[in-house]
């Protein structure tokens, strides 16, 4: 009994306690559980009203317009403590109180703004990974080897954004993102050239190195003969040439000289020497570029009447060429003589002419119907004789055409080049028109796998829209098909090329290939081009289709490196397999991710770049892991037959771009007959026989 009064007594003491003025403040409160919190911003985002108290019960101090700084420093549920600062009658004032969080976001935080640097050409001292931004907290894009050109345009601190071409199945691909400036060095290219006499335009410098790092050394009179045999290309793309003045070496800038004197040379005779006799060989179609501004004369020696002047980086087509090394062109409705000694035969799809499908704005909608398109495939398929998955495809190209605004023509064109008419082995296998994310190394591997025609060819569309054909994206180089010029060493003259084919392809005539196709679809109309319209709604770029390719049982992998196995797409390491390990390849993903089993589990296989981990790069997967058994069938219906022989009993069937398991002798090598033409093979029914050499392609070796 004494308790119960004695529990009573207390609880009537604790609620007038609890009610009484300066008690509730401070034990409600701290039973409720307010945090103190480091001062963080936060930015309203919509108009929120400062209360007295944690509550809407409480009264409003102020109400806080949308998108107004508060700063927070104690939270209390979903309530926050903030102070407001603001100005009335040009004076600062500042308030204190509660406000939801539910209004509240914190401020985004911009990325540090880049420095524009003048365009510098760099070569990487050591395997350098591309990052989607400035810091190794960024994900990594790409893999530079040791030794690769990089150009740059902006800079971090010591972080340099840069872009780096490099070959896909012979397709120029460029990425672009951030390296760390201390794996770079500025890159000098020096060409050695024939004895060549210059002159100063004006008063010049003799610099100590090709570039102006460092102070000239000498001042040099204006019309002074230098003589050169070796030109550089500095990182920054000015041209500079070594040169000898008063006994000493240096180099002087190109725009500082001139290949003429402005003064006739001193105590020369002024008798013209006798005319030197020529003869005239006819050209056949050889395309030569200027390598400076060059003088048209009327005969070919430097005395012949002065014509003209061709402008640096001119092409011409010369008709003639002359025993004393002179070549005749006409320009300007001028026929001359040029000298061949700045003359560069180079190799152009350029035709010469800007008429016809090679220019036409590939953003304008073409008149081609469907059945044109099925029709000019079938006749084609036909010929070859072989399968074809674009076969009755051509509503595909004219839906995606309209859907994303891009030629209906030029993307049937596009796909009939790149595929062969739909019968190439990627495109029957994968459903890939264009070998998207196919590499050198692993073409058929690789390559990402769609799940339709239908769907690829969107993805086309919308590619090429987002990148080649938009202003905005650095592969922009004209919204048509154009062309490149190369020289004989196969560098490409940038000057001389334009349009898609300046990235897209290593193949000069590759515009001209994509033009005929469309001609040969529907005749060029002049007229309807010139007055179509080009849509300009632009697009991002689709993302990886979602597939993969799935492999035999038991194929066979060996580690050439550390792997990182997770249990997430870039998780963190849950197991890491060192050099010499052998694993179980199960899948590639299209985003190049790898799921392997080793130990019985099943893991993601990547690599570690910084803090995180990456997919393995399969352009260069020989540094990262080797597989043993995996075959791929490269024809239709070939026979598995149950000994190594044409007179072998037929067990099955096998198809087209089907992997299959390679057996393995006791030294992990593929089994064969004793002629080396046939592999032992085991199916994934369990039926194990043999299969022409010839035919089966064996993967990722």
């Amino acid at each position: 009994m004494k308790k119960k009064i004695a529990l009573v007594f207390f609880t009537c003491l604790l609620l007038l306690t609890v009610s009484l003025p300066g008690f509730s403040s401070s034990i409600a409160v701290k039973a409720a559980g307010t945090v103190k919190i480091a001062k963080t911003a936060y930015i309203t985002t919509n108009n929120l009203n400062l209360r007295t108290g944690s509550a809407t019960k409480f009264p409003v101090i102020v109400t806080i317009p949308k998108g107004k700084t508060v700063i927070a420093t104690e939270r209390l549920g979903g309530w926050y403590k903030v102070s407001y600062t603001y100005k009335v009658n040009g004076k600062y004032i500042t308030k204190t109180g509660w406000v939801s969080g539910t209004y509240l976001k914190k401020p985004v935080v911009k990325a540090p703004a880049g420095t524009k640097i003048v365009k510098t050409t760099f070569v990487t001292t050591a395997n350098l990974n591309i990052r989607s931004g400035a810091g190794t907290k960024f994900k990594t894009v790409y893999t530079v080897r040791k030794g690769q050109t990089v150009s740059a345009t902006e800079k971090i601190g010591s972080w340099y954004k840069i872009s780096h071409s490099y070959k896909v199945r012979g397709k120029n691909i460029t990425v672009t993102g951030w390296v760390s400036g201390s794996f770079l060095k500025e890159y000098y290219q020096y060409i050695k050239t024939s004895r060549l006499d210059y002159f100063t335009k004006k008063v010049s410098y003799f610099y100590q190195t090709p570039d102006t790092k460092r102070k000239p050394t000498v001042k040099i009179p204006g019309n002074t003969r230098l003589q050169s045999t070796q030109k550089v290309i500095n990182s920054i793309g000015q041209t500079w040439y070594r040169v000898s003045y008063k006994g000493k070496s240096g180099y002087v800038n190109s725009a500082d000289v001139t290949r003429n004197s402005s003064t006739p040379p001193i105590n020369q005779p002024v008798t013209p020497p006798d005319e030197p006799k020529w003869t005239e060989t006819s050209l056949s179609g050889k395309t030569f570029v200027t390598t400076d501004s060059l003088n048209v004369r009327s005969k070919p020696f430097s005395t012949g009447k002065l014509l003209n002047t061709l402008p640096d980086s001119k092409l011409v087509v010369p008709a003639k060429k002359t025993s004393n090394g002179w070549y005749k062109v006409t320009y300007q409705q001028k026929t001359g003589y040029v000298s061949g000694k700045y003359l560069k035969e180079v190799i152009t799809g350029d035709p010469m002419t800007r008429k016809g499908y090679q220019f036409i704005d590939l953003r304008t909608k073409s008149p081609v119907t469907a059945s044109q398109i099925n029709h000019y495939i079938a006749v084609n398929v036909k010929a070859k004789g072989k399968p074809s998955v674009l076969l009755n495809k051509g509503q595909a190209f004219i839906n995606a055409g309209n859907k994303y605004g891009v030629n209906a023509l030029y993307l049937a064109a596009h796909a009939i080049h790149e595929s062969g008419y739909g019968t190439s082995n990627i495109s029957l296998g994968k459903y890939n028109l264009f070998g998207f994310g196919a590499f050198d190394l692993t073409p058929f591997v690789g390559a990402y796998r769609f799940s339709s025609i239908e769907q690829n060819i969107d993805y086309i569309a919308r590619e090429m829209k987002a990148t080649y054909l938009n202003p905005h994206s650095w592969k922009y180089k004209g919204a048509y098909l154009g062309f490149t010029t190369k020289s004989l060493s196969n560098s490409r003259l940038d000057a001389n090329s334009e349009g898609m084919n300046f990235y897209y392809a290593s193949d000069s005539f590759w515009g001209k290939a994509i033009a005929s196709h469309m001609e040969r679809i529907l005749p060029y109309n002049e007229n309807y081009y010139r007055n179509a319209k080009p849509n300009l709604t632009y697009y991002s770029q689709p993302g990886k289709p979602g597939g993969k390719d799935v492999f035999p049982a038991d194929t066979q992998a060996v580690s050439m490196n550390t792997l990182v196995l997770s249990l997430t797409k870039g998780g963190p390491a849950a197991k890491t397999l060192k050099k010499g390990n052998t694993f179980t390849l199960l899948e590639k993903h299209n985003d190049y991710w790898l799921t392997v089993k080793v130990g019985g589990k099943t893991y993601y296989a990547g690599v570690k770049n910084s803090k995180a981990t990456s997919p393995i790069p399969l352009h260069a997967y020989r540094d990262y892991f080797t597989v043993k058994n995996l075959g791929r069938v490269t024809v239709d219906g070939l026979n598995f037959r149950s000994q190594p022989s044409m007179n072998g009993s037929r067990i099955d069937v096998l198809k087209r771009n089907q992997y299959v398991h390679l057996l393995l002798d006791k030294n992990g090598k593929p089994i064969v007959d004793k002629s080396g033409s046939w592999y032992n093979i085991k199916l994934a029914n369990g039926k194990k026989g043999w299969a022409s050499k010839s035919f089966i392609e064996q993967e990722l070796k």
